[in-house]
């Protein structure tokens, strides 16, 4: 069918209709593609396949901070993080992350940043991650780049975490602990990026991009 008979039959105000609706689901569908400043989410790890968590329980070693562990559960709470810009650098709430931007971690039910920092990490004798600061604030050492391959970060793809001031990459390589938190996987740093430290998006709050203002992405 033509173009001049599509308009004959639909008429030239339908046809305009129509187009501007698939125009509008194109644009909608791609803005839904990417993970978001602002989004809270789980974060799984592909290797493993345990989800980035952390609980308010201390480690009887090391810098004695908040511990992050990986967990199997797909259900449990303490496995949320919300997406936030770096320190003094605010991120546009609904924005798309872009590959190689510096963001940070915040558990959602302690208030605490995912850390890292020259400490051994407990089992593996990596570097040590834990859970950092007070209400979302703490300090440079909470900042972390999405590595992914494209221009921004895809809600259904791999990516990497690089610790901004030590160069390590967020992995798991299997190591568990026992009592009190049996059966969890220990989380730290590696250098150099391999499959342990791989990791992908699953469940979470989306936040969709808004044409409002620059504003603060604080808890």
């Amino acid at each position: 069918m033509g173009f001049i008979q599509v308009v004959h039959e639909y008429g030239l105000t339908k046809l305009v209709f129509v187009l501007l609706c698939v125009l509008l689901q194109s644009e909608a569908s791609y803005e839904l593609n990417y993970v978001t400043c602002g989004s809270v989410v789980k974060l799984l790890n592909t290797r493993h396949n345990v989800r980035l968590h952390s609980h308010d329980v201390k480690y009887g070693s090391g810098s004695g901070q908040q511990s992050v562990t990986g967990v199997e559960s797909a259900d449990d709470a303490n496995s949320y993080w919300r997406i936030r810009g770096k320190p003094n650098h605010a991120c546009q709430r609904g924005a798309p992350i872009k590959c190689g931007q510096a963001i940070r971690l915040t558990h959602m039910s302690t208030g605490r940043n995912l850390h890292s920092h020259h400490f051994v990490s407990p089992l593996s004798g990596n570097q040590e991650v834990s859970a950092f600061g007070e209400s979302g604030e703490g300090d440079d050492l909470d900042v972390w780049a999405v590595q992914c391959s494209g221009t921004y970060w895809e809600r259904d793809d791999g990516v990497r975490f690089k610790h901004s001031a030590t160069d390590v990459f967020l992995s798991i390589t299997g190591e568990q602990y026992g009592h009190p938190i049996r059966g969890q996987k220990e989380v730290h740093g590696m250098q150099g990026a391999s499959s342990n430290s791989q990791w992908k998006t699953v469940e979470g709050v989306f936040i969709k991009p808004s044409n409002e203002p620059l504003r603060h992405d604080e808890l």
